[in-house]
This record gives C-alpha cells, structure tokens and sequence, in this order.
C-alpha cells in the first residue's frame, strides 16, 4: 500500500499582530513548521490557511467547522508570516495548528 500524502504544511498560531498597547485581532502570527528565516517565506505568500477546530453543536452532520485565511506577508526576521482569517480566530485559536495550503501556485 502506499503511504498516505499530506498536501499542507504544519503550522501554529503565536498570536495576534500587536504593539505593546493594542491587539489586532484581523491579523494572526503563524510560525510555519521548517520555515527559519524571512526568505523562506517567499514561497507561503498568498497560500491559504485553514484552521480547523470541533464545535458542540452538529451543522451538516459533522461538528467540525474550519475558518479559511491567506498569508499575507512575513513578519520579523525568524520566519513567522502574518494571515489575514475570513472570521477573525477566537483566542481558543492561540497555540492551535493550522494547516498551510500548498495552492494557490505562484511558481
């Protein structure tokens, strides 16, 4: 049998952008699994992101629920990259995984 093929990369969320005095729940921190530096984040730009989380309540048989965003751009120099989430992620979200879309291409 052949092994099954996983089409995304891990990732994490770290946190909301911020400065020292405001939160900006728009925009979320993803630190991407073998991504170190800011050139590396290059080839995420534009990919979409999916977080993926279980609710209580079922809706189309299934209480699994998943909120969809894009990498925007890097952020600082380790290679975390800043994405923008179709709903705004809920604190929960904090620490969680997310799953880094190999599409759109942009080679």
């Amino acid at each position: 049998w052949a092994q099954p093929v996983r089409l995304y990369t891990r990732g994490v969320v770290t946190s909301y952008k911020r400065s020292i005095a405001n939160v900006y729940h728009n925009q979320s921190i993803i630190s991407l699994e073998g991504v170190q530096t800011k050139k590396d984040t290059e080839f995420y730009l534009g990919k979409r992101v999916a977080y993926i989380y279980r609710a209580k309540r079922e809706v189309n048989g299934s209480k699994i629920r998943c909120i969809w965003g894009r990498i925007m751009r890097p952020h600082g120099n380790i290679g975390a990259v800043r994405a923008k989430f179709a709903r705004n992620l809920p604190p929960k979200s904090l620490g969680a995984p997310v799953r880094v879309m190999l599409f759109p291409s942009r080679v």
